[in-house]
């Protein structure tokens, strides 16, 4: 479908070339460093932290003993420790929970987030630009993997990762020469990303953010961070429930899309209703998506209309819009190899 209504930034990261963002005031880090800190942090988070290879990152989530989320992190294996990155909604609540442990062993936590600025180059050219600055080690990162260069004579910590769909590096630095990397990427042609623009690409690629589209009373199992959770790891905070919902079958209620029909503003909190008009789940996040000129959301629906084009409808001042449920991300672009159309026929 064509695309209306794109400006400049969001048609930089889908079609052009690649944007960048400035997530420091977004994302916060915490350094978890010491001989038992693998122990420690392994049976705190849901993912495999005992056999994360120095060099290498993993996607996790902080849960209490209910199973309900505390925080979605990301955890890099550096050679200094375990660089751990989080909403800056959610790092207080990380950095208050590490801190419980450090007197129970060789354990140290060291707040970061305010030494620290986090770019994100995303697009199908990111890779290129990153490579003109950083040089093409960098460029060439794998997923999953960590690369520790410098810039200005300062570390930089890469990791390949996407916010949009889209081919992306996210870079860790010193907050001292932030501004003087962020100057070097633009010149090499990267776009500047606004707040708003974000929001969009963010809803497209399905990525829920703490406080929006998850809280401290959902239960991990039934956000979309499925990939942060290992079914092979030993014992950690909250995976009793965890597993049990695994081993049931599923769960009541879990995180998804719906796409509809037409273009309107559609508010979180707004009621995902059945075909026959019965409440099936709740919004959390939507926007009007450029490229497919259709509203799309996030929602909580439950598990029997959870199925690829299930239909729904939403009904906004008295007027019922029609939709379909879509699976999580809304657009699969250039992050998953290629860029499917996502309406329905």
């Amino acid at each position: 479908m064509a695309v209306t209504n794109s400006s400049d930034d969001y048609r930089a990261v889908r079609y052009e070339g690649a944007g960048l963002i400035d997530l420091s005031s977004r994302r916060g880090q915490i350094l978890v460093s010491g001989r038992d800190a693998a122990m420690f942090l392994n049976g705190l988070v849901t993912n495999d932290v005992k056999n994360l290879a120095r060099g290498s990152w993993i996607p996790a989530a902080f849960a209490n003993v209910q199973g309900r989320l505390i925080a979605s992190v990301r955890i890099i294996h550096r050679n200094d420790g375990f660089l751990i990155d989080t909403e800056t909604v959610t790092r207080d609540k990380v950095v208050d929970l590490l801190s419980r442990f450090t007197l129970a062993g060789d354990f140290r936590v060291a707040d970061l987030t305010e030494e620290m600025g986090t770019l994100s180059l995303q697009g199908k050219k990111s890779a290129e630009f990153l490579g003109s600055v950083l040089g093409e080690e960098a460029a060439s990162l794998e997923r999953g993997c960590v690369i520790q260069s410098t810039f200005n004579e300062k570390e930089v910590t890469i990791i390949r990762a996407t916010h949009t769909a889209e081919e992306g590096f996210d870079l860790f630095i010193d907050s001292g020469a932030f501004k003087e990397l962020d100057e070097a990427l633009w010149n090499a042609g990267a776009e500047i990303v606004e707040d708003e623009t974000f929001e969009v690409l963010r809803i497209e690629a399905g990525i829920p953010r703490f406080g929006i589209d998850m809280d401290e009373n959902t239960v991990v199992s039934e956000t979309c961070l499925d990939d942060a959770i290992s079914d092979t790891k030993g014992c950690y905070v909250g995976q009793e429930i965890i597993i049990r919902i695994k081993h049931r079958g599923h769960v009541a209620k879990k995180q998804t899309g719906i796409i509809l029909k037409e273009a309107i503003h559609l508010q979180p909190g707004t009621a995902v209703l059945s075909e026959d008009g019965n409440e099936i789940g709740r919004v959390t996040s939507s926007t009007i998506s450029p490229n497919l000129n259709q509203t799309i959301a996030m929602a909580y629906l439950k598990f029997d209309y959870l199925k690829m084009r299930t239909p729904i409808k939403v009904e906004i001042d008295g007027t019922t819009h029609e939709g379909l449920v879509d699976e999580i991300p809304l657009l699969r672009a250039s992050w998953y190899g290629v860029i499917e159309d996502q309406v329905p026929a």
